[in-house]
């Protein structure tokens, strides 16, 4: 029985898991858990990666049994490199305001329509496109021998080896959605240098074995994994088929379908969906919707409650509540939560919520409400009818929300696993070692290893129809359905 370790980087934390297949059933056991610490310096915000990097050494020094260990965390953000490996300061992270006006920029360069065309990623200004466009004609960019997306350089200082893994890859909105390769050609109509992009490998490639300095005395082979973690959850959905919408619930909800080729059309980037790729090269067409961060900054503003006590007054609400667009750009970088939502039902033309049960009750209401709305958008685009919504991640504990995701969508919704992320990667991992064929193989282990919760609508829908109607007409957001 080969021991994996999984690293999964999330935005509030990290975890370090191993895993192993016995009999066809998995075994998970928590080996540590950390910050994921961000530091704001004079130029911006910033992650600390070399702290990040601390704690994987000592978690691969906790596990002195696992032969394998893989890194995947959240997309878009990267380093740069020198020619020598010396990075070029710290990665910037994604909610940094550096972007606000490079998407007028790149689409000066290259049209919005001719850029989806080629990338099918929907239009963030987190986009690493943008990103890079943000740094401008500084010293780094002019030096750079490499860009490495985060997963990339944790595994690059862990082995010396610098590949690009393409799952994470896919997210930076350079990569061509049909081949799977970088392109260069826009890359080049961008303004950026086109050197720093460099070798593409799939999840399960071996990078190389830890280096001796790292590997507290026994050996052990850093694997490409599904490096973004939206893919290794993907990787982790139990799913029987794909008449079923995944939704990713964390800081974001990743809300999308598996699908074999990307939809590069107009009407798919009209419905701002995203072409990213999964394991086996398939494709998850989603919608990145703003999340559970927003409970989190409301959460971070108040100072002295928890979660649970959060979905404690949350549950005890009013159910009927003001409603918004949980994707409003205002609502992207930290700051004053409460209050930006406050002005942002006041806006709609409704009060705002008083009670901090009651503005935890609009947000999840609202979410549930986005994640219809994305459904039906990914119903149309590709045909196909998503009969269950699995929710994966972390916002499977929350039972409030998968309540109304359940009701309001009307469909069953399965709620589990919740360490979705590690365990795809652990699964990717035991599939490089021989353990597993197939990506329906890793998908049968989850859903005979793992328990999930079930949440059946409600019978009558009356109600729910009129909450997601009010929530259509207050953000504007019905004009689009019917076009």
């Amino acid at each position: 029985m080969t021991e994996h370790l999984a690293i999964d980087l999330g935005a509030e934390s990290g975890r370090a898991i191993r895993g192993r297949l016995d009999g066809g059933r998995l075994s998970l056991r928590e080996v540590s858990r950390f910050a994921t610490r961000t530091v704001r310096l004079p130029d911006g915000l910033h992650w600390d990666v070399v702290d990040l990097f601390t704690a994987i050494r000592d978690a691969i020094a906790q596990a002195p049994a696992a032969a394998t260990v893989g890194v995947d965390t959240c997309g878009v953000d990267y380093a740069l490199v020198d020619r020598g490996g010396a990075l070029l300061g710290l990665p910037f992270h994604y909610r940094d305001r550096r972007t606000e006006t490079m998407i007028e920029r790149a689409f000066s360069r290259v049209p919005r329509e001719e850029l989806y065309a080629a990338t099918g990623i929907q239009t963030l200004p987190i986009n690493t496109i943008f990103q890079l466009l943000a740094e401008g004609g500084g010293a780094a960019l002019s030096v750079a021998d490499r860009l490495l997306l985060m997963p990339d350089l944790l595994a690059f200082w862990l082995t010396g080896r610098p590949t690009n893994e393409i799952t994470a890859a896919s997210t930076t909105g350079l990569l061509d959605a049909r081949t799977g390769r970088w392109a260069h050609a826009l890359i080049e109509r961008l303004g950026l240098p086109t050197g720093m992009f460099g070798e593409l490998v799939e999840p399960g490639a071996v990078i190389g074995p830890v280096l001796q300095m790292h590997a507290a005395g026994h050996a052990v082979d850093v694997l490409a994994v599904a490096g973004h973690d939206t893919a290794a959850a993907f990787a982790a959905a139990p799913l029987r088929g794909r008449d079923a919408v995944i939704i990713s619930s964390g800081t974001w909800s990743l809300v999308g379908m598996e699908i074999d080729a990307p939809k590069l059309d107009p009407q798919a980037d009209r419905f701002e969906l995203t072409n990213e790729r999964g394991v086996d090269g398939t494709t998850r067409l989603l919608h990145n919707v703003m999340g559970l961060w927003l409970v989190q900054e409301c959460r971070r503003a108040w100072g002295d409650t928890d979660y649970e006590e959060l979905d404690r007054l949350a549950e005890a609400a009013v159910a009927e509540t003001p409603l918004f667009d949980p994707d409003a750009t205002s609502l992207l970088a930290p700051g004053d939560m409460p209050r930006r939502l406050a002005d942002a039902c006041t806006e709609l033309g409704q009060s705002a919520p008083r009670a901090r049960g009651d503005l935890v009750r609009a947000i999840l209401t609202s979410l549930a409400c986005k994640y219809r709305l994305v459904v039906e958008r990914l119903e149309l685009v590709t045909g196909a009818s998503a009969r269950t919504l699995h929710v994966l991640g972390g916002g499977a504990r929350n039972r409030l929300l998968c309540r109304l995701t359940a009701d309001l969508a009307g469909r069953p919704v399965i709620a589990g696993p919740v360490e979705a992320s590690a365990i795809g990667n652990v699964l990717v991992q035991a599939r490089a070692r021989g353990a597993l064929a197939t990506l329906e193989d890793m998908r049968a282990v989850v859903a005979g290893s793992l328990h999930t919760d079930v949440h059946l609508p409600a019978p009558r829908r009356d109600r729910w129809e009129e909450i997601y109607g009010r929530f259509l007409d207050v953000t504007g957001l019905a004009v689009e359905v019917a076009a």
